[in-house]
């Protein structure tokens, strides 16, 4: 690594993730948040830390295990030093989130509503949960004793196991019992006035004693073990001829084995059996995570369909349906206004809906001959979408369909759905070789009397009508003649694997032209600084590690230029370095919803370029993802974009501000200033119909 980069206005990514798995769990001590919501952030906090560990720590892991003199570029880290640092700050997110839980369920107590442990439980309730052990839960169980005739056996990547030390004859031994996937998470226990409840895994526990007759149970813990999901379909060869699909599913298998990276741990743990798993698992102690709370928390989603409507109305955000307004007027065809207009849609706050019935319209339109959509995370098995994919192809309509494998962790759904549309006689084709395709564009093609119409549609997020309701995302529609046939060469590009293919008119397309683009956009606005000019960048997106942008952001603040960045998630840039990075500003917003959408501006006024884009400013995504970002032309739509940005910078409830020291802190509200949640705001301002019809006067300061 060259030594003359310089690390003075950066910061590691792996902790800025860290930190913003933090902001998400401090939403559970926000008053403004209502309770059950709170016990879902610890969850959601569990759920990402769970993904973090098998991806880049695992990553992270398999770089330490070999000899390596490859640093972090904005930190100087090695990989062990950046897994010493990760472990060290998990033990104390953890234990901060602990805290917050034991806060969260001492209040939902009050309110009717109490996890129980099985040893605290009346002679009656007692009474249920055994008979309920007894007849639905021991007939599943898989008890083993562990010696020489019973091997340690493999544990699933984040199962849980009940872990028990037994004596027997004055000899000591250990056992352990899955917990069966197909059984609940939790028992319900009879009661009419409040809502109580126990884990699976602690039913099993308490009776360990039953369960190895003839051992003296000694202690219980649950376990549960999370393996590395650093491999990927193009990580394993593929055979000449070898079915595709097929090779998937052996890739997914394959990743069930991979090795341990950490070990979670509820219960007392003493230092034999620490020896006795570090050895078995090929871990180290600074892996293994000890909980007072479940270690699994999925269950605590499923809490809120018990609650009663007077609960629903104390603990739960009020009810919230995505409006189905937008600018195409009622009962218009959406094909006819996009011929004359372009339309946008802001997710969550509009209905995924709108752009199903502009697809239906698509599919019964005897003049559009083909449909062309890129694929990565679809949802359900009851994708409407699919099911107008496939009825269009059955119509003979021309559908092709670029379905990404390899979205991580959804590999198996998408398996699913690819096999499902082939049988509907659409055209299926996997991506490129060597790079994920995350780009979110739909062509639809119409056959006119003076030739042929493009609809393209361009978004910052998935199909999936599931996250359309909890991300916040851009979706533009478009008749641009331009911006069409550029859609055109690209699922053509994409059709005969060229990354490469004709330069694109309209379109930044990853990883030809889309970073040098934004690299010479950030050129202009330094010069156009040095000339005297009012400047500005304006930016939001999910995460900030590329080097390369990074330094070129560096470079125009050094310049004058004012920077804006709203980032929810990593960012490794650092502001307010002095002589470097003290014009730049940076925002984080995490809320009811997940920040998600991709917006690049620069300039101001009518000159202002302005992009929406899947791709993050993330090397992964700027070089080695397919990715596209797409120009916003019309001027009412630029400036509803930008106006909702500027409501997101005057956030002072849930924004947080990033400091130079990589910390963030709330914003100073003084005495007399409006409070602001943007996502609420916005919320409000969809559901009466307001955003569409009224464009502000944007903030120009």
């Amino acid at each position: 690594m060259d030594n003359k980069i310089d690390t003075t206005y950066t910061q590691n990514r792996e902790l800025s993730w860290l930190r913003f798995n933090e902001r998400v769990l401090e939403e559970a001590i926000d008053e403004n948040v209502p309770l059950y919501e709170k016990l879902k952030f610890v969850a959601i906090y569990a759920s990402n830390l769970d993904e973090f560990y098998r991806v880049r720590v695992g990553s992270l892991w398999d770089l330490a295990s070999i000899e390596t003199h490859e640093f972090d570029n904005k930190s100087f880290m090695t990989p062990k030093q950046q897994l010493a640092k990760i472990f060290e700050t998990t033990k104390k997110l953890n234990q901060k989130a602990d805290k917050i839980f034991a806060d969260v369920e001492k209040n939902l107590k009050k309110a009717g509503i109490e996890r129980k442990k099985v040893n605290s439980l009346t002679t009656k309730d007692k009474a249920y949960v055994k008979d309920y052990f007894d007849n639905f839960v021991r007939p599943f169980l898989s008890p083993q004793i562990i010696n020489v005739r019973h091997p340690f056996p493999h544990l699933i990547n984040k199962a849980l196991y009940v872990g028990i030390v037994l004596t027997r004859k004055k000899r000591k031994v250990f056992g352990i019992i899955p917990v069966p996937a197909n059984l609940p998470k939790i028992i319900y226990l009879p009661n009419k006035t409040k809502l109580r409840y126990v884990m699976m895994e602690d039913i099993i526990a308490s009776y360990a004693n039953k369960i190895f007759d003839g051992y003296e149970v000694e202690k219980s813990l649950i376990l549960s073990v999370t393996r590395s999901a650093d491999i990927s379909l193009d990580d394993e060869r593929l055979d000449l001829g070898e079915d595709f699909l097929e090779h998937a599913r052996e890739v997914l298998l394959k990743r069930q084995r991979l090795a341990p990276v950490r070990l979670e741990v509820e219960g007392e743990f003493d230092s034999s059996m620490i020896k006795y798993v570090t050895n078995q698992f090929k871990i180290t102690e600074k892996q293994i995570f000890t909980y007072k709370s479940p270690i699994n928390k999925s269950y605590i989603f499923s809490l809120g369909s018990k609650f009663t409507d007077e609960q629903k109305n104390m603990l739960m955000y009020p009810p919230f349906s995505p409006s189905t307004i937008c600018c195409v007027p009622e009962n218009a065809n959406i094909m006819d206004y996009v011929s004359q207009n372009d339309v946008m849609l802001q997710y969550p706050y509009q209905s995924f809906d709108i752009f199903l019935k502009f697809i239906k319209e698509a599919v019964t339109n005897d003049k559009v001959f083909a449909i062309k959509i890129t694929l990565y995370r679809v949802g359900s098995h009851k994708a409407q979408l699919m099911n107008y994919l496939a009825m269009a192809a059955k119509m003979g309509k021309d559908v092709t369909v670029l379905m990404e494998l390899r979205a991580r962790f959804d590999e198996e759904n998408n398996i699913n759905w690819a096999e499902f549309l082939q049988d509907a006689g659409c055209k299926v084709i996997y991506g490129m070789e060597g790079y994920k395709v995350h780009s979110k564009i739909c062509l639809i093609m119409k056959q006119e009397n003076d030739g042929i119409k493009y609809f393209t549609q361009i978004g910052t997020g998935n199909y999936n009508a599931s996250t359309s309701s909890l991300y916040t995302d851009i979706s533009l529609i478009t008749s641009n003649e331009g911006i069409g046939k550029d859609a055109v060469e690209f699922f053509q590009n994409m059709g005969i694997d060229n990354l490469y293919g004709e330069e694109y008119k309209h379109l930044l397309v990853a990883p030809v032209s889309l970073k040098p683009t934004l690299l010479k956009l950030i050129q202009g606005e330094i010069e156009k600084a040095q000339n005297g000019q009012e400047t500005s960048i304006f930016l939001k997106m999910n995460s900030l590690t590329d080097r390369q942008l990074i330094d070129a952001l560096k470079d125009a603040s050094q310049a004058g230029v004012k920077i804006k960045m709203i980032i929810r998630g990593i960012c490794c840039i650092l502001p307010g370095i002095k002589g470097k990075t003290e014009n730049i500003e940076v925002i984080s917003v995490v809320g009811r919803f997940l920040e998600h959408s991709r917006v690049y501006c620069f300039g101001t006024g009518d000159e202002m370029k302005m992009y929406i884009s899947s791709a993050d400013w993330m090397t992964r995504n700027t070089e080695n993802r397919v990715e596209i970002a797409a120009p916003i032309y019309d001027r009412k739509i630029k400036e509803s974009i930008y106006d909702t940005l500027c409501i997101m910078w005057k956030d002072n409830l849930k924004a947080r501000i990033l400091q130079s020291n990589g910390t963030y802190k709330k914003p100073e509200i003084k005495e007399g200033d409006e409070l602001l949640d943007c996502q609420n705001y916005l919320r409000h301002e969809y559901k009466v119909g307001r955003r569409i019809t009224l464009h502000r006067e944007i903030n120009k300061e």
